[in-house]
């Protein structure tokens, strides 16, 4: 028999087995005390406790159990000051019941009900959260990704928008031919302490050179894609079979910075997330009537969703110079203003928005199996939502015109005064916004690291050990030491018992002032400096212990940390900018 069976058989109001727990707020199921409470019968009132088994069955059968009067030293039941007495306990089917105002068994009824509502919601949320998982494409890119996602770090996640004709409507777009290549991409960086983002976008036109790439088939079996030389960034997607992976090792060998994640999207993204969101706002210096991508929209501010926001992103001859670059600026604010509309309270609290916009993010998207499943993506978002929207930077890799284009600009190649700088600052988490200063007593602390006397460069004695850095540094810092910079009681022995990411500096407080000096000659940050202890050398003296982490650039180059980022042209994504 069911609860409310149960309570209909015995005059129980069904409201009453629903009784609100303190503990947690929530409205749980009580049963009344009817069931027997033991496989064995506890003797009836009257009976002798050391009766046989068969004592009063003669005159009835066992009744159930009422409960037990108080103790002595138990108190019994509150009543509320002036109330009568409540009548001693005895079988519920005699009971006179106090009634209930029909305002509390409404409440009682509602709280019942909403209880089952609540499980049959939560029900439902999981088989949605399931099905939302069915949504999303997945790919697996090996090593060239991680395999799962940190909450607590620093992550960076390469956005691919690709020129593929899949999905309804869009024949008309793109190369008819196209496998799917790296038409949009942006390296999104968010730094650790979640206050800032930096999203640098990589011309489709950059030259770069492709490395080989393992992919993997779908019967399990790897593939090697040999790489190619001078060539442009959009064919490492696609190209021969090349996979997303492919194009995250592209990046990785462009900017030195290890790619975390990918998302890839094609047209439909933009139509289905416009589209769930009611449309995103944009503004136009001047009135745009495009021929080849059909955006026809008048000057200042509009709305725009579906085709129509495709048309948007895909204008290119309506822009400035008619070239990519400018494409990527409109681009680039067209993405902020979808941020911010997927950011607003008007997004946040419309339920049909939030269903619409799951099903189309996941449905548009194709990751790496990093991040494959929905509670991941969730908290991918969740973490990015941290971020405040004036302290997410749009930056584009500084480039120049290719001069191997003669006199018609068709591609471009990294400008190497500038571009290296921005790609420090990314690796190092160093933000292209003003944002409120880190742990100043910290920052403070290393740097004092750095203050202080120096000694000449021909008192320093030290240790040189490779760990990582390519073959033959150790040798190479060495040579330089000695001949350009007078170290002379330097040595070199090989390789570290470990590999480190970054250069060390280990040495004993009474040669501090000779790690000082050493780290002025190679650019080291305070950072690098590890107070500790040093080892002995050839001739039993002490010396500091120089190890060359992945980090290491050559012999002589500064290995220096920035603290501030270059100063570039960008935009952030709480600023409305007009496309010209």
């Amino acid at each position: 028999m069911d609860a409310q069976g149960r309570g209909r058989a015995d005059n129980i109001d069904p409201a009453d087995q629903w009784v609100l727990n303190p503990n947690t707020g929530e409205y749980e199921l009580r049963l009344s005390p009817s069931a027997p409470q033991s496989g064995v019968p506890r003797p009836r009132r009257g009976t002798p406790a050391n009766a046989g088994p068969g004592a009063g069955a003669a005159r009835r059968a066992p009744e159930r159990e009422s409960p037990a009067a108080p103790g002595p030293d138990v108190p019994g039941p509150r009543r509320r000051r002036g109330a009568p007495a409540e009548p001693p306990p005895g079988r519920r089917k005699g009971r006179t019941k106090p009634k209930k105002s029909k305002a509390k068994k409404i409440l009682l009824w509602t709280g019942g009900t909403m209880a089952f509502v609540l499980v049959a919601v939560s029900a439902a949320g999981y088989l949605y959260l399931k099905h939302l998982e069915g949504n999303v494409s997945t790919t697996d890119v090996g090593s060239a990704g991680k395999k799962g996602f940190s909450k607590d770090e620093a992550f960076n996640i390469l956005i691919i928008g690709t020129d593929k004709r899949t999905g309804k409507g869009n024949e008309g777009y793109g190369d008819a031919n196209s496998v799917g290549h790296a038409d949009t991409n942006i390296l999104l960086h968010v730094s650790k302490d979640r206050t800032n983002a930096t999203a640098l976008s990589i011309p489709r036109d950059l030259i770069v050179n492709v490395p080989d790439c393992p992919t993997k088939q779908a019967d399990g079996t790897t593939k090697d894609i040999p790489g190619t030389q001078n060539v442009r960034f959009n064919i490492s997607l696609g190209q021969a079979g090349r996979d997303p992976g492919c194009t995250m090792r592209t990046v990785k060998e462009l900017t030195g910075i290890s790619v975390d994640h990918f998302m890839m999207a094609d047209f439909n993204a933009v139509k289905t997330l416009t589209t769930a969101v009611d449309g995103v706002e944009v503004c136009l210096a001047h009135a745009v009537n495009d021929k080849d991508s059909h955006l026809k929209l008048p000057a200042g501010k509009s709305t725009v969703k579906g085709e129509q926001a495709l048309a948007f992103v895909r204008t290119r001859h309506s822009w400035g110079n008619e070239g990519d670059l400018d494409r990527i600026k409109v681009q680039q604010q067209f993405l902020g203003s979808l941020m911010r509309k997927m950011s607003s309270s008007d997004t946040l609290t419309s339920p049909t928005k939030l269903i619409s916009l799951a099903e189309a993010a996941t449905k548009a998207l194709t990751v790496d199996t990093g991040i494959g499943s929905v509670s991941t993506l969730k908290d991918v978002a969740l973490q990015l939502k941290k971020v405040p929207t004036k302290n997410i930077s749009f930056v584009t890799v500084p480039v120049l015109d290719n001069p191997a284009d003669g006199k018609y600009h068709k591609t471009v190649i990294v400008n190497p005064a500038s571009a290296p700088d921005v790609f420090d600052a990314i690796k190092n988490d160093v933000s292209f916004t003003a944002v409120k200063q880190k742990e100043k007593k910290e920052k403070a602390a290393v740097a004092a690291r750095l203050k202080g006397t120096r000694s000449a460069a021909a008192d320093i004695r030290v240790d040189i050990y490779n760990g990582g850095a390519p073959a033959g540094s150790a040798q190479e810092t060495l040579n330089w030491l000695q001949i350009t910079e007078g170290v002379l009681k330097s040595s070199q022995l090989g390789n570290a018992d470990a590999t480190l990411s970054k250069t060390t500096l280990e040495y004993s407080p009474d040669q501090a002032d000779q790690a000082r000096k050493l780290a002025d000659l190679m650019g080291l940050s305070a950072s690098a400096l590890k107070p500790g202890k040093s080892e002995k050398n050839s001739q039993g003296l002490p010396a500091i212990v120089l190890t060359l982490g992945k980090d290491f650039k050559g012999a002589g180059v500064s290995l220096s940390t920035p603290t501030k980022a270059p100063e570039v042209d960008k935009s952030t994504a709480d600023k409305t900018v007009c496309a010209s």
